[in-house]
């Protein structure tokens, strides 16, 4: 079971939030994070991001994904009207960063990044949001809005005890090298994309 190991006010250049990691044991140095505005009202649909770790994308700025630039956007958007991030240590779709560049090395041979995870042996996605809803009743919210476009994300919150008020979709515009990414994100997981935005 995880619970609460520390808890800090972190000021950002989106505004200050609070900063909770969830863990089964202190030691652990790869923590779930709840990252919660300052004017969230928790009497009311709180607003959700479940956020999966991209390294590539957050730190570096990859323009092979969106995941940087959805949580920039989905702190601004917290900041601006409370909420919460539920930011998971799942990085690649939880199959690490190591087998994340090896399915880049085999998209640079054409292959898309499903197709390049099946070639390696893993899983089209290996994400587990149940996680996510345990820091949601750990934290005692009720009902949220979720902040996504994944309906498998959807789908782990309306089979839980929490109650789904709404979806905010979280859409971020395409560059040349994100545009086959996102169209595979469609087609194959059925992401609630626009088409006219890939």
């Amino acid at each position: 079971m995880i619970k609460t190991q520390a808890e800090a006010n972190v000021p950002t250049e989106h505004g200050s939030f609070r900063m909770i990691a969830f863990s089964e044991n202190e030691n652990d140095w790869m923590p779930h994070m709840a990252i919660i505005a300052e004017n969230t009202d928790f009497s009311k649909p709180v607003n959700v991001r479940f956020h999966s770790e991209c390294i590539t994308g957050e730190v570096f700025h990859s323009k092979k994904c969106e995941c940087g630039q959805q949580l920039d956007a989905a702190m601004k958007y917290i900041h601006e009207n409370g909420g919460i991030i539920i930011y998971l240590r799942q990085e690649g779709r939880n199959i690490g960063i190591i087998n994340k560049l090896k399915a880049y090395s085999l998209q640079e041979k054409g292959l898309d990044t499903v197709e390049a995870n099946l070639q390696l042996g893993l899983p089209a996605d290996d994400r587990n949001f149940g996680v996510a809803i345990d820091i949601l009743n750990l934290l005692e919210v009720k009902e949220i809005n979720l902040l996504t476009n994944n309906p498998e994300k959807v789908k782990y919150v309306t089979e839980s005890n929490i109650h789904l008020n709404s979806r905010v979709p979280l859409q971020i515009p395409p560059n040349d090298i994100s545009r086959d990414y996102l169209k595979t994100k469609k087609d194959y997981f059925g992401h609630l994309l626009d088409d006219n935005d890939i």
